[in-house]
C-alpha cells in the first residue's frame, strides 16, 4: 500500500504523466483549434477547458456559438452533455474515503473530476492507503487539468498549422483512450455497456443528433447493466 504525502503525490504525477496527461494535451489541442475557428479568444478557450472540463460540453459550446445560438441554449446544452458527471461523483466520493468535509471543498473536488481521473483513480485506489486517496486524486486531477489547459492554448495558437483532418482526429484521442481503459475493467456489465453503446450510437446520431450521446449512454448503460445482472444470475443457477 502506498502512503505518505510525498510518495502519494509522486505516484499521482507519474500516473498522470504516463499517458493521461499527454492524451488530454493532444485532445485539447484539437478543441483549441476549433475554438479559434468559432471566434473564441484564447482566454475564453482556456477558461472553457478549466470550468466546463468535459469535451462533449466544450464541443457543444463551440458548435452552438458558431451557429448563433443564445446563451441559455448554450448553457443548457453544456449542462446536458456533462450530466454524466452526477452519477460519477456519487460513485466516486465513497471510494475516495477521507476527503473534504466542507461544502466549498466538496464542490471543488467535484469540479476537478473528469472521466479520466474517475477511471484511473478507481483503478489505483486499492493500492493507496485510504487516508491519502484524496491527496492522490487532487494531485492527479490537477496534473491532467493543467495538461488540458496547456493543450488548449497550444492548439489555439497553432490552429493555422493544423490540418482540419488532424484537428478532428485529435478530438477522438481521449474517448478512444477511455474506451481502452474501460475495456480492461473486470465485469460483464461494463463490457456489455460498451458493446451496446457502440451498436446504438450510429442509430441515435441519425435519429436524434442533438442528444445522441445521452441516448446512447442511457440505452447502452441500462441494457449493459441489465445484461450483466442477468448473466450473473444465470451463473448462480
Amino acid at each position: 500500500m502506498v502512503s505518505g504525502n510525498a510518495e502519494v503525490m509522486r505516484k499521482a504525477m507519474l500516473d498522470a504523466l504516463s499517458l493521461p496527461a499527454f492524451i488530454l494535451l493532444f485532445t485539447m489541442m484539437g478543441f483549441g483549434s476549433l475554438a479559434r475557428g468559432a471566434g473564441f479568444g484564447a482566454d475564453m478557450a482556456a477558461v472553457a477547458s478549466l470550468l466546463i472540463w468535459g469535451l462533449p460540453g466544450q464541443l457543444a459550446m463551440v458548435e452552438l456559438t458558431s451557429t448563433g445560438q443564445g446563451f441559455i441554449a448554450i448553457v443548457f446544452a453544456c449542462s446536458l452533455a456533462n450530466a454524466r458527471f452526477l452519477p460519477m461523483v456519487v460513485s466516486f466520493v465513497p471510494a475516495m474515503s477521507r476527503g473534504r468535509s466542507n461544502l466549498p471543498g466538496m464542490l471543488l473536488d467535484a469540479q476537478l473530476l473528469s472521466i479520466n481521473s474517475w477511471a484511473v483513480c478507481l483503478r489505483e485506489f486499492p493500492q493507496i492507503e485510504p487516508a491519502f486517496r484524496h491527496r492522490y486524486y487532487v494531485t492527479f486531477a490537477a496534473s491532467i487539468l493543467t495538461a488540458a489547459v496547456t493543450g488548449t492554448l497550444l492548439g489555439y495558437h497553432g490552429a493555422v498549422l493544423l490540418p482540419a483532418v488532424l484537428v478532428l482526429g485529435l478530438i477522438f484521442v481521449s474517448p478512444l483512450f477511455f474506451a481502452l481503459v474501460l475495456s480492461a475493467v473486470p465485469g460483464r456489465a461494463e463490457r456489455f455497456s460498451m458493446i451496446l453503446g457502440c451498436a446504438t450510437i450510429s442509430i441515435a446520431h441519425y435519429l436524434f443528433p442533438s442528444v445522441d450521446l445521452l441516448i446512447t449512454g442511457v440505452v447502452g448503460g441500462s441494457l449493459g447493466f441489465a445484461a450483466g445482472r442477468y448473466w450473473k444470475g444465470g451463473d448462480a443457477n
